[in-house]
């Protein structure tokens, strides 16, 4: 029976390449990582370079008289030193070394030659707090966590936290700073992580004040923008660019449908999962922000595409997502943000110019043409899943037939 190694190497290889897999202290765990990757769609090429990587990572604990239990992250960076030193360091073999690491580790991603400073703590227990307590997305956590790391190199930068030290003019000073460099829809993003971060300091205890009320607005007007769209044509350009015939293109197609046709957004493209099709009652799943679920009837048009993706496309894995990479690892994408990168090169394919060029697109070219259709703003709130009704009047502004209707005579001009 063909063991996970030999499926990478045969028996033509180097013996002694081969003894490195299956004596020394990491035997049994090369023959699991192996496993892994065979399941996760590495090429053999690609297997073969990491495996050689962990075979010799594998002899130099032998030399060193070291278990695997004693492994951490100063030998795998005494290891790398070693390693660079001799100029036999090559690329891709700490991937290697730390993906063996989380492994033997579960929940050590990250090599340290140091415990974690009490900032970082702090950062990782107001990352638990907005995972756990608030439901957010994990978009919403990556966007207020470097804002929150400033704030404490600011506030405290020889890393010794004393919260009852903070007061409304640090906090107001803090926002002033960061106003001043960034554009009006960042600094935005300062006040909510700032806001949410002093709202869990208060929770915990670590003040006695709710800074939160300090923290200091963005001076915006409501609704003060027009939502960036393009014309149903184009977005049909789009779509018709997609190379059909290609894994990939199958792929991208359905995703792109999903959000042109139901105005998805990334971050929910990301989460379906298999089990979100119903395919008797033509439903689709959706799970949202702040942990909500929808059911969405799933278009004919839509449908196709993804059947047409997951019965001819899509890699065998043990993956539940119902979008996969193409490159190994085979596994549902990490986050929003491959979506976008998605959006963007399928604009470039066709030509298309926009200012703005995020999964977001969709969503309000989507909106902007079902208005022009006659549909109601509670109807699109209803698609869009809109918590508030506010939050849809902004496509009101781009009713440009109707907002004629209601606007004044210029004074001088026809009439």
């Amino acid at each position: 029976m063909e063991t996970p190694i030999n499926y990478f190497f045969n028996e033509r290889s180097n013996p002694r390449t081969l003894e490195a897999f299956t004596r020394g202290p990491l035997a049994a765990q090369l023959s699991d990582y192996a496993q892994q990757m065979f399941e996760q769609g590495y090429t053999v090429g690609s297997g073969q370079s990491q495996l050689r990587t962990l075979g010799h990572f594998n002899r130099w604990l032998q030399r060193k008289g070291l278990a695997a239990e004693q492994i951490d992250s100063s030998t795998i960076e005494r290891y790398v030193r070693c390693r660079r030193k001799s100029g036999k360091l090559q690329k891709g073999d700490v991937a290697a070394l730390v993906r063996m690491w989380r492994m033997l580790r579960p929940g050590q991603a990250r090599m340290r030659s140091s415990p974690p400073s009490a900032c970082e703590m702090i950062l990782g227990q107001f990352q638990h707090y907005l995972r756990q307590q608030r439901g957010l997305a994990e978009a919403t956590i990556t966007c207020y966590t470097p804002v929150v790391r400033a704030f404490l190199a600011e506030c405290f930068p020889k890393n010794n936290p004393d919260f009852h030290q903070l007061c409304a003019s640090i906090v107001a000073d803090f926002v002033r700073r960061q106003a001043e460099r960034l554009t009006t829809k960042h600094a935005k993003n300062v006040v909510s992580a700032l806001r949410s971060f002093l709202r869990h300091l208060l929770h915990r205890g670590a003040i006695d004040t709710d800074l939160a009320a300090c923290v200091p607005t963005i001076a915006t007007w409501s609704l003060s923008s027009v939502p960036k769209f393009l014309p149903a044509e184009q977005i049909q350009h789009v779509l018709d660019c997609c190379d059909r015939d290609s894994a990939i293109g199958k792929r991208d197609y359905a995703i792109l449908l999903l959000l042109a046709r139901l105005g998805l957004r990334a971050g929910e493209v990301v989460a379906l999962t298999l089990e979100d099709i119903d395919w008797e009652a033509g439903l689709i799943t959706v799970r949202s922000k702040r942990k909500r679920v929808a059911q969405l009837p799933l278009p004919v048009e839509v449908g196709a595409a993804m059947a047409d993706y997951l019965r001819k496309a899509r890699p065998h894995c043990s993956s539940r997502r119902v979008f996969i990479r193409g490159k190994a690892p085979l596994v549902g994408f990490a986050n929003s943000i491959a979506i976008c990168s998605l959006v963007d090169r399928a604009l470039q394919r066709a030509g298309v110019e926009s200012v703005y060029r995020g999964s977001h697109l969709f969503r309000h070219s989507l909106a902007t043409q079902m208005l022009n259709q006659g549909a109601s703003l509670c109807e699109i709130g209803d698609l869009l899943r809109h918590r508030r009704p506010d939050t849809t009047t902004i496509y009101a502004k781009v009713d440009l037939i109707s907002l004629r209707s209601l606007a004044l005579p210029w004074p001088g001009g026809d009439r």
